[in-house]
């Protein structure tokens, strides 16, 4: 097989799975694992992918490269509705509680489709979040209660960060909290660009009685440049992919469920 059919079957699966590994694409291939290396660098001189432990992701730019929430909001949206209806089953029938939701795109999706799923199950909760997409989907919903929190907002995430954001979370024990997440791994666990929003993302970690990550299938295997927390830090991962070895084994070693959308 030529290099161009290689370097052609990457990218397909690069964009049907949004990760892929050395060893399996040494497997599908025919070839050795030295061969599929040597096609991801060149690759990656080519800006196609970008390198990460034992494989590569679609290249994004580097662990600071931050996209906005409004570009976000239209990627993956059917991978990222599912999920926020997968993450929904957790508001049982007649649930009672607060939730914390987290700035994001897929944190969005969740709370735009709170209302249906609290008429559906008849809950009352108490919702806080410090993002403005969240508070404005939450804000006319019967049979919630919501708080929003202060901070400098950040236009690309439209989310308020700082430490009055970060102290008001201290003061904060949600039963639940949303979060979202740019990347994760076994080793770096979740990750962000910005240090103002791993300070927000560390605090509602630390705040929330139950942490669920909402995480596409483009995050896994990313690490971006600060960590907010440790896999072992969270409760349920949330995606719509299954997980690579490394990753699914860390997870169940840290006694985190993983729900698939």
């Amino acid at each position: 097989m030529y290099a161009t059919e290689r370097h052609a079957h990457i990218t397909r699966s690069l964009t049907d799975r949004g990760r892929v590994s050395v060893v399996d694409l040494a497997r599908d291939l025919g070839v050795t694992t030295e061969t599929i290396r040597r096609d991801l660098d060149a690759m990656e001189e080519q800006g196609v992918l970008r390198r990460v432990h034992g494989g590569a992701v679609p290249s994004r730019g580097g662990s600071t490269t931050e996209v906005s929430i409004a570009e976000r909001t239209s990627v993956n949206s059917g991978a990222k509705d599912a999920i926020a209806r997968r993450a929904l089953e957790v508001i049982t029938r007649g649930w009672r509680g607060s939730v914390l939701f987290d700035a994001g795109s897929t944190a969005a999706a969740v709370a735009r489709l709170m209302g249906d799923r609290v008429a559906g199950t008849g809950a009352q909760i108490d919702a806080v979040t410090h993002a403005v997409p969240v508070a404005h989907a939450l804000s006319t919903v019967p049979g919630i209660d919501l708080t929003v929190l202060g901070g400098q907002v950040r236009g690309i995430t439209a989310a308020a960060v700082g430490p009055s954001t970060v102290d008001a979370l201290r003061s904060l024990r949600p039963d639940l909290a949303f979060i979202g997440t740019n990347g994760i791994t076994a080793g770096f666990g979740l990750s962000t660009p910005d240090p103002a929003e791993a300070a927000v993302k560390t605090a509602i970690v630390r705040a929330a009685r139950r942490v669920i990550v909402l995480a596409d299938a483009d995050k896994m295997g990313v690490e971006s440049l600060v960590s907010f927390a440790d896999i072992a830090d969270i409760d349920v991962l949330v995606t719509d992919a299954p997980l690579d070895a490394e990753l699914s084994d860390a997870l169940a070693a840290a006694d985190v469920e993983v729900w698939l959308a």
